[in-house]
């Protein structure tokens, strides 16, 4: 390794120990307080969007940018985009505050994981059913799939006539590399409790048995995402089938679709949401950083510039495990 390297991982690691010792010093001096690291237990701060006639109220806007997965919100390596567990207690915190008339949800996502799509279901008709709080969903550039199943239970949905939605269905993916290892003279051991415990290997051939007990799988997960899309838009189960065949749609199109109830951009979102709740504040919850999170920031922007080191953190990033998805792959 160079001498370039050498003094990188060298910096790295002076940066780890520091960040570690101001993580711990401002974990007791600000854990009371809501100034510099937000309220206790949250991890976002109120911003002021637009301010309004009204007074006693907010409406809150939440904000879905990015792949919709759980990648974990703490550590050196968080998540910089989107943050699954932050945004179930933005949406849970907006739900039981009094104070808050209405709730904004900006969706800009391919979709992710069935789990974390329906636990983000979950809450808002939380939200909607034992805190009565109307929920709109404004849809950025994308609303496919899972970006979709989330906006389904929506009070209103509004969408760009640009947006790419749709893409109604579940993916599950592996890849095989079986020639590959042969070229090279790589022979896989696998010792198993039963003929299945290495299903969707990637050292192997899938078998038919292997197919239809995956299949089975996604055919569970689709009629899922079919009755969520039914019940949130009143539709029949054989319309959301008819539409629901994995297709994208525009946003023009979803309108004609009933899959959509207007066009338009957030402000227009917010304007009707103003019409419904009255014309209060609008507010967005941000994530603040604190001094530890800027020192991630630091961390990950050094580690971006190091290749090596890049290539680390992307593999300790990234969940490479098999697993069931509502989301559109280009």
């Amino acid at each position: 390794m160079s001498r370039k390297r050498w003094l990188a991982l060298i910096a790295v690691a002076m940066l780890l120990v520091a960040s570690l010792a101001v993580n711990a010093v401002t974990a007791m001096i600000f854990s009371n307080t809501s100034s510099f690291m937000g309220a206790p237990g949250q991890d976002w701060t109120e911003h002021l969007l637009e301010s309004g006639d009204e007074f006693g109220g907010s409406i809150v806007v939440l904000e879905i940018n990015g792949a919709i997965q759980d990648t974990g919100d703490g550590g050196f390596f968080a998540p910089t985009g989107y943050r699954h567990q932050m945004f179930l207690s933005q949406i849970e915190h907006a739900g039981k505050n009094p104070n808050v008339e209405g709730i904004i949800i900006r969706v800009n996502t391919p979709g992710g994981g069935v789990v974390e799509s329906a636990e983000i279901h979950e809450k808002i008709v939380e939200a909607q059913t034992e805190y009565d709080k109307p929920v709109y969903v404004s849809m950025g550039s994308m609303a496919a799939s899972g970006g979709y199943y989330i906006a389904a239970p929506a009070d209103k949905i509004v969408a760009s006539p640009q947006t790419i939605t749709g893409s109604i269905g579940v993916i599950m993916e592996s890849i095989n590399v079986t020639e590959l290892a042969e070229n090279y003279g790589v022979r896989v051991n696998t010792i198993k409790s039963g003929p299945y415990k290495d299903i969707m290997s990637a050292t192997r051939e899938m078998t038919e048995d292997d197919r239809a007990i995956l299949q089975s799988l996604i055919d569970e997960s689709y009629d899922e995402f079919v009755r969520v899309i039914a019940e949130g838009r009143n539709m029949t189960e054989a319309e959301v089938r008819t539409v629901g065949d994995g297709r994208i749609y525009s946003g023009n199109q979803a309108l004609e679709l009933n899959l959509v109830d207007e066009l338009g951009s957030l402000d227009d979102t917010i304007t009707l949401m103003r019409e419904h709740v009255g014309h209060f504040d609008v507010i967005q919850y941000e994530p603040h950083l604190g001094l530890p999170g800027f020192l991630s920031l630091s961390l990950k922007q050094l580690v971006s510039g190091t290749g090596e080191l890049a290539t680390l953190e992307r593999i300790l990033s990234t969940n490479r495990s098999p697993s069931l998805k509502y989301i559109y792959t280009d």
